[in-house]
């Protein structure tokens, strides 16, 4: 028989939509669909899916503004904040709130999982919690042995951050925010000698009735003038930000890239180069795939290896992974790690895109 899957998603999403065509490619009966929303409103639905032996993927609960909106409006309510509306479009709103409520509703599906022991668990919501932290996800990394980054640890404001780079006696910088997904409000930072500095970034700032909001938008921003890149980092802060030292990415051509590795059942499988024209690769941003073997020597090759291996060894309980790294001269560093990070359509490695592999290895 079968292992019976249950996923904790979004009905309809894209990745619910290529775990199915995995399972039906595979001869495997549909997985059963859990919507966030519903598990949310009602977290009995949990045990009672999950009557029978079987496996449990946690999906990102993000494909669904009204699963968005609970949680963050959960995470006002423990941080004892007023509650929030739900956020604009492309909003980053409150991601501290959001967190929080993430957190909590990651360890309560943890106590209900402890009572069902017959189910298993692709990733571990604890795992899932730290990967989620991006700042605590690089700190556990490093002390597993990992290489990542200079970490400055986080950033209060902007004169904080000006603080920061006079005491590290640096002038370009990544500041990240800590519960950010992809490229959300990430910001490459850097000034010269002269005290010009430039800011480029995915979040557009809009200052209306004297409130600070961020959007996340594909078009790239760059902001130069000191009030500005303020203004970004004050309300980025405010929602918990980190900053970390630049790493020059490899070049390829008249771009930049670096590498998404998926690791499954602990060992790296699928990599692509995310290659791009700006320091942001992420590939939501419109920024093109790559060949990894191509663009890698035989010593970048194996420093991919060793190091996404050793990264996926820091989370034992997380069968499927993903991480981001720059790698050069031999060496290989970890960008971030991301638990939900094998939505990669049509990337094959061994004949099986992501999904079809997990459900091979599990």
């Amino acid at each position: 028989m079968p292992t019976p899957l249950t996923l904790l998603a979004t009905a309809g999403s894209k990745r619910v939509r290529l775990m199915q065509a995995a399972r039906a490619q595979l001869r495997l009966p549909p997985a059963q669909v859990l919507e966030w929303r519903d598990w949310l409103a009602q977290p009995d639905l949990l045990p009672a899916s999950l009557r029978h032996p079987g496996l449990l993927k946690i999906e990102p609960p993000g494909d669904d503004p009204a699963a968005h909106l609970l949680l963050l409006q959960a995470g006002c309510r423990l941080l004892d904040r007023p509650l929030v509306a739900a956020p604009a479009h492309g909003e980053l709103l409150a991601m501290d709130a959001w967190f929080a409520g993430f957190s909590a509703a990651m360890a309560g599906l943890a106590t209900q999982l402890a009572e069902l022991p017959q189910t298993r668990v692709v990733n571990a919501p604890a795992e899932i919690s730290l990967m989620t932290d991006k700042l605590a996800c690089q700190r556990h990394l490093a002390t597993h042995g990992v290489p990542i980054p200079a970490l400055l640890g986080p950033v209060h404001g902007y004169e904080h951050l000006q603080a920061l780079l006079r005491e590290h006696k640096l002038d370009r910088v990544y500041l990240k925010p800590c519960y950010g997904s992809s490229a959300s409000g990430v910001v490459a930072y850097r000034r010269n000698r002269t005290g010009r500095q430039q800011a480029t970034t995915s979040a557009n700032v809009s200052q209306a009735d004297g409130k600070t909001r961020l959007f996340n938008v594909k078009r790239m921003a760059r902001y130069a003038a000191e009030h500005d890149i303020a203004a970004l980092v004050d309300a980025l802060a405010a929602q918990q930000l980190y900053a970390e030292a630049w790493l020059d990415k490899p070049r390829c051509g008249d771009s930049h890239y670096d590498l998404r590795v998926v690791s499954v059942a602990g060992q790296p499988a699928h990599r692509v180069a995310r290659i791009g024209d700006q320091m942001m690769t992420n590939l939501h941003l419109d920024n093109r795939r790559g060949d990894a073997a191509g663009l890698l020597n035989t010593a970048d090759m194996q420093a991919l290896e060793e190091t996404a291996a050793l990264a996926a060894r820091a989370f034992p309980h997380s069968h499927v992974t993903g991480y981001d790294l720059v790698v050069r001269q031999g060496q290989a560093h970890v960008l971030e790690a991301n638990a939900f990070g094998d939505l990669l359509p049509g990337l094959l490695w061994q004949g099986a895109d992501t999904y079809a592999a997990q459900l091979t290895h599990v």
